[in-house]
């Protein structure tokens, strides 16, 4: 075997070194890749693909179904009616930012009057209310009101820490003026360390029957660490009978509270 050849082998053999270990650069971090929420794998500490654990998304699957409790449209005026909705959130751990929905709406024979569509946020864990104020019928009276959510909730879940902390407190709640002029004044108090933004507070009024006799909602823009606010609630129309509970119910978009 001449040197010649000799110095032929050593080169091949140093040039198969050289793409193998070039090719082991590129494939090794492709194939031991560290886990990620977007990887399309169940794969580190996840409970099912790219959720749970310590991604953000929740798992579907793990998620109880939200429970529509009724669904009502009540009168403002002739002519105008107010829409809501009564909603549970069975998933204490979890919540939604977005989520689209529909109303409908029907007279005494269940025909078709009308429509209101919106989207809103899904709180974690218990009680809330979607509100449409506003609704035009014409000379229709919408008798019968069914609610949808439109899409499936895509859950995310919620920070320990904001699920403990967060909380909102309403007190001192006075309904005056059920016969002239409804007006209903209470006091809410953000016992947190969080900044509230678009904080809805929706009141329902009931009759003996249980059933809501009329709604109402306010929106406060902020309301900030330790913060209480007045707020009211007004009605143009004297009450159609009488008042036996009422109900206050704040609501926010929890992503959004912020340590200031």
């Amino acid at each position: 075997m001449t040197w010649a050849f000799k110095r032929q082998i050593l080169d091949v053999i140093i040039l198969i070194l050289f793409i193998a270990g070039f090719a082991f650069l590129i494939i090794y971090p492709k194939v031991n890749r560290a886990p990620t929420c977007t990887d399309f794998k169940q794969n580190g500490d996840e409970t099912g693909v790219d959720c749970g654990g310590d991604c953000p998304r929740a798992c579907f699957a793990a998620q109880d179904e939200l429970s529509v409790v009724w669904a009502r449209a009540l009168r403002v005026i002739p002519g105008r009616y107010n829409a809501v909705a009564y909603i549970t959130n069975h998933n204490k751990n979890s919540a939604v930012r977005k989520i689209n929905y529909r109303f409908r709406f029907g007279d005494e024979n269940n025909i078709y009057i009308g429509k209101r569509e919106g989207s809103t946020f899904i709180p974690p864990g218990g009680d809330f209310a979607i509100f449409e104020p506003g609704i035009g019928v014409g000379n229709s009276i919408p008798v019968y009101t069914t609610f949808e959510f439109t899409e499936a909730p895509v859950w995310l879940q919620v920070p320990p820490e904001k699920l403990s902390q967060l909380k909102v407190l309403v007190s001192d709640i006075q309904l005056t003026g059920e016969t002239t002029a409804p007006r209903l004044t209470a006091v809410v108090q953000n016992i947190s360390l969080f900044t509230i933004k678009n904080l809805g507070v929706v009141a329902i009024l009931y009759e003996t029957s249980g059933n809501a006799l009329s709604v109402s909602r306010t929106i406060l823009d902020e309301l900030k660490p330790l913060q209480s606010k007045n707020i009211y609630f007004t009605w143009p129309e004297p009450l159609t009978a009488p008042v036996v509970a009422k109900e206050i119910i704040p609501a926010f978009d929890i992503f959004a509270a912020k340590l200031e």
